[in-house]
């Protein structure tokens, strides 16, 4: 069974990642521009020369050029965010910026241009650092509202043009690292457990009046949630072990059953209660979280083991989600376990639970790469590693269609070259498409096609199904 006719390839980028042009057009601040080590690293009082994010990989300038390869690879959906700091600079001005907006109008024609299908994350990581200032982000109830103007604003704008939307990128992300997901500015160590429950409450809410708003302004538009998901495995078949991976699982499962159920699992009452978490949850906001979603769309990299006694075991590295060695997968340069069966589990995983449709928003992997000489005059990157990594998850996203799971679309993670989020490098890359960008920010920033890029281009023209007489 091939995959459906209409399935949507494409690639996804988030706009503090490759945009650059901090400073241009009226483009207010955002946490990222005082991050410049990523999640881990010291947050500055301002943006210093050591933060590639304020450079990017220069989208801003050429995201004619850039597209321009997406539709050469073939995509029919290419997933990017809007910087809330570009429509509205500090968060709380009175009318948007306009050049902003406008930028956003020319990438979203750009795309339709090439009949290629935007999906828009409306908040990526990338709060206005004013916000975060003045309200500790979203630790406020203030914000929420403030989310939902700069929401309807865009939502009224490119309705027309743009069919999917997401509210969040990888929400849950926010009871590990507040600042990251929710702009929070209070040192994580300094959060009650309550503080953190109540941020991501009051995030909740706000993805679901958006959701709210989204329907109001066009029926026809289709709003998911996005989460980060690495299933969780059992170190072994020791009871006490499964039940650490369950509670670990529910970790994921809280945030993406508000979404669906509009209102939190079961298990939340006794979550809240071991931790001491006490919420502020009004009727209004009781009345708002039922504006679910259409769709659940998730990021995947990596699969993560765990056990009851986690100090016998040898830690593997990750993103932000890290647990246990696993002793039956292979491993990237940086140590990430490569898992492709994990995405068909956490496929299957999600669609039993949540009964959504389904879309693979991010999926790729990370590598140190030089340039060669392509023999034409120009340089590619032999990315085989690469190839190899994306074969074999779109062939387990394959076996789980095949096997009934409605899954409608797959963006890797990024297309092109650009800033790391957790570590805010330019040397860790994930593109079919080399940039030309270095650590200390030289580079000329000329675009090189990857091996992998005339894989991607092939395999998405054949609709999934790989050509067997050549790489």
């Amino acid at each position: 069974m091939p995959f459906p006719k209409d399935f949507l390839w494409g690639g996804a980028t988030a706009a503090n990642q490759n945009e650059g042009a901090y400073n241009e057009d009226g483009k207010g601040l955002s946490q990222q521009d005082v991050m410049p080590h990523g999640v881990r690293g010291p947050v500055t009082s301002g943006p210093t020369p050591d933060n590639l994010k304020l450079l990017g990989n220069d989208f801003y300038h050429r995201y004619k050029e850039d597209i321009a390869l997406y539709a050469e690879m073939g995509f029919k959906v290419y997933r990017f965010s809007i910087a809330w700091s570009r429509i509205y600079p500090t968060g709380e001005e009175e009318i948007p910026n306009e050049k902003g907006l406008q930028f956003y109008d020319d990438v979203i024609d750009e795309c339709r241009k090439y009949g290629i299908e935007p999906l828009i994350t409306l908040s990526h990581y990338e709060i206005p650092l004013a916000l975060c200032r003045k309200y500790d982000g979203f630790r406020s109830r203030k914000t929420i509202s403030l989310f939902a103007r700069y929401a309807r604003t865009v939502l009224e704008r490119y309705h027309t043009r743009v069919r999917y939307w997401l509210t969040f990128n990888e929400i849950n992300v926010t009871l590990l690292s507040p600042l990251l997901g929710a702009g929070v500015l209070t040192p994580k160590d300094e959060l009650s457990a309550s503080e953190r429950y109540q941020t991501a409450h009051h995030q909740l809410v706000a993805s679901a009046l958006v959701t709210k708003i989204a329907r109001e302004i066009d029926p026809e538009l289709k709003i998911g949630c996005m989460a980060a998901s690495a299933p969780v495995y059992p170190m072994t078949c020791d009871p006490a072990d499964m039940m650490k991976m369950m509670t670990l699982q529910h970790d994921l499962d809280y945030f993406i059953h508000v979404h669906c159920e509009g209102k939190y699992p079961y298990y939340a009452e006794k979550l809240w209660k071991d931790q001491g978490v006490v919420l502020d949850i009004s009727e209004e906001d009781q009345v708002i979280l039922q504006n679910t979603v259409d769709f659940i769309s998730f990021s995947y990299y990596s699969s993560r083991v765990t056990a009851a006694d986690e100090t016998k075991y040898r830690t593997a590295n990750g993103n932000i989600m890290r647990g246990l060695r696993n002793p039956y997968t292979e491993y990237s340069d940086y140590g990430y376990p490569i898992d492709p069966l994990g995405l068909r589990y956490i496929l299957h995983y999600l669609y039993d639970h949540f009964h959504r449709p389904l879309f693979v928003a991010e999926n790729g992997i990370g590598a140190k790469e030089e340039l060669i000489p392509d023999g034409n005059g120009s340089y590619t990157v032999e990315d085989d590693y690469r190839i190899a990594f994306h074969r074999s998850h779109i062939a387990t996203m394959k076996q789980a269609i095949e096997e009934g799971v409605d899954v409608f679309g797959y963006t890797s993670w990024g297309p092109i070259d650009l800033v790391s989020a957790a570590s805010a490098e330019f040397s860790k890359r994930y593109g079919f498409v080399y940039v030309d960008r270095h650590e200390d920010g030289s580079g000329t920033l000329q675009r090189y096609r990857k091996k992998s890029f005339y894989w991607y281009k092939e395999l998405i023209a054949a609709n999934g199904e790989e050509r067997t007489d050549h790489e």
